[in-house]
């Protein structure tokens, strides 16, 4: 397998990830892949040659091998590799995708022209996208977490398994090769995937928790927006007040107040006069 194509096509998801994914991205790498391909393969290596068996009845080592090791350590990380890597591609595909609308949409609106602020922002559907691969991701690891401890007995390598399965004729010792070896490093890659599932999972609360927070800031807005529009609409509502004619002003609020008889007339002493100016 080519691990050198592996990491160029994973590099891209890097520009698209949190803190938390570039975190998982680096162990994946530094503590899976390179532990994987510079030590674990060469531990292993033929492994069914090291598989020794105290008879010399033809077949019984090969059949009490794939007793034991239906499923060679090597191969099944090998899966696990590939398979929890893939659902990262799902986020570079969609922005991908993204990539592609806004281009079309500058062709035919212009280059001044967005529909999309940043691409690469994990906004609306690029924000479930993201957050599926991640539950994808961690389901992944479990699964075949529980696959190795389900045909290996809690991840345990014995030195010495008793085999009587067909053709061997009676109860056989088989030793396995490197043991403690092959155990320190099944431990490891255990512990590392275990890491992974605690970052996926610290991504999924951190990613829930922002796009939770961005929600609750957007419905402040729209209430402060809309406390705002009623407001303007309320002084608007009383300013129609002051524009009412003053004829209507002087007949509703400026009538005299007192009854008829008691307005009594002025003595003509006490009325004024204009000045003669002629």
């Amino acid at each position: 397998m080519d691990w050198k194509t592996f990491q160029a096509l994973l590099s891209g998801v890097n520009k698209y990830s949190t803190a938390f994914g570039r975190i998982w991205l680096s162990v994946v790498f530094v503590f899976r892949v390179m532990v994987y391909v510079v030590a674990a393969e060469r531990v292993w290596g033929d492994e069914q040659k090291d598989f020794d068996c105290n008879t010399k009845q033809p077949g019984c080592a090969n059949v009490c091998y794939d007793h034991y090791f239906p499923i060679s350590h090597i191969r099944l990380w090998a899966l696990q590799l590939i398979f929890v890597t893939c659902p990262s591609l799902m986020v570079v595909m969609h922005v991908a995708y993204r990539d592609e609308r806004e281009r079309k949409y500058h062709a035919k609106h212009g280059n001044k022209a967005k529909l999309y602020e940043n691409t690469g922002k994990k906004h609306g559907g690029l924000w479930w996208t993201y957050l599926l691969s991640l539950f994808v991701k961690t389901g992944i690891e479990i699964s075949f977490l529980y696959i190795l401890h389900k045909i290996y007995d809690s991840f345990y390598l014995p030195r010495l398994v008793k085999c009587e399965v067909s053709p061997c004729p009676n109860q056989v010792d088989c030793y396995i090769g490197h043991p403690t070896e092959k155990k320190v490093f099944t431990y490891f890659m255990v512990g590392a995937s275990a890491l992974c599932i605690v970052l996926n999972v610290c991504e999924i609360i951190y990613l829930v928790s922002k796009g939770v927070t961005r929600m609750a800031q957007k419905m402040k807005r729209r209430e402060r927006t809309l406390a705002l529009h009623e407001r303007y609409n309320k002084d608007n509502s009383c300013s129609a007040c002051s524009t009412l004619p003053m004829s209507r002003l002087e007949k509703q609020s400026l009538k005299p107040q007192f009854p008829g008889h008691l307005q009594a007339t002025l003595p003509a002493h006490m009325h004024a006069s204009a000045p003669n100016l002629s």
